[in-house]
């Protein structure tokens, strides 16, 4: 009986295979870094705005509790240690903006307060941060 010899194939690499895997290293890889956007406020729940942007810049985060807690940089803080926290990060960079999270139940009269604050503190790029609120679709 003749027992047929084939030849040896040599070895290769299938590109199209290694291009999927590639490309979904790459997808993951993106996603893992949208994931990690630094975010210095504390979590509250914050009031709803109907057109409201997610800002992508450095800034210094103030944080106000509903019971009126507040924190700089998720520091908790009193208002006096506020103010000096704040004239502190003001002599270091003068056009750095202020942001400030206040919980949804947050009494106005607190907001304002923390508001004038930081104002006294020599800021003058302040905002209120909101989260969008989804629009309301009407069925047809």
């Amino acid at each position: 009986m003749k027992v047929k010899v084939t030849a040896a194939r040599r070895a290769r690499i299938e590109m199209i295979p290694l291009i999927d895997v590639i490309f979904l290293l790459l997808v993951f890889f993106i996603y893992a870094m949208l994931s990690m956007t630094v975010h210095r406020g504390l979590p509250v729940k914050l009031p709803l705005a109907g057109d409201a942007r997610q800002a992508q810049d450095r800034h210094i985060a103030v944080t106000i509790h509903a019971d009126g807690a507040l924190a700089l940089n998720k520091s908790p803080v009193d208002l006096r240690g506020l103010v000096a926290g704040l004239k502190a990060k003001y002599a270091a960079d003068k056009k750095q903006p202020v942001y400030i999270f206040g919980d949804q139940k947050t009494p106005y009269q607190r907001i304002i307060e923390v508001f004038d604050a930081v104002r006294r503190s020599g800021f003058s790029h302040v905002s209120l941060q909101v989260r969008p609120s989804r629009p309301k679709v009407r069925p047809k």
